[in-house]
């Protein structure tokens, strides 16, 4: 079979194991902060807080709240980014392992 027009496999969880590290400092964490929505429906923040010792992705979880509405788009990233600064002190205080 030939290789043209063949997209590149997507691998979305690595089959390596990492084993967990907790983080030491916020420069441990890296976090995604944006926005989605419209002035007419409401502006909701977006948020990925990833570990950066071991790659474990805090945030977004199963349950997780929406962060919004708000009436502007810098509103909802700044929520996002309050929320994400939560989460990454919570995690130095009590690392989920």
């Amino acid at each position: 079979m030939s290789a043209i027009g063949r997209r590149p496999r997507l691998v979305l969880f690595s089959s390596k194991s990492v084993p967990a590290k907790p983080g030491h400092s916020q420069g441990d964490f890296q976090i995604y902060a944006s926005y989605r929505g419209s002035a007419s429906a409401g502006f909701y923040g977006t948020l990925k807080v990833v570990r950066k010792t071991d790659g474990r992705l805090l945030y977004p979880f199963d349950g997780a709240s929406a962060i919004g509405p708000f009436n502007t788009s810098t509103g909802a990233v700044a929520a996002a980014q309050q929320r994400g600064l939560a989460i990454v002190d919570g995690d130095l205080a009590r690392p989920e392992l």
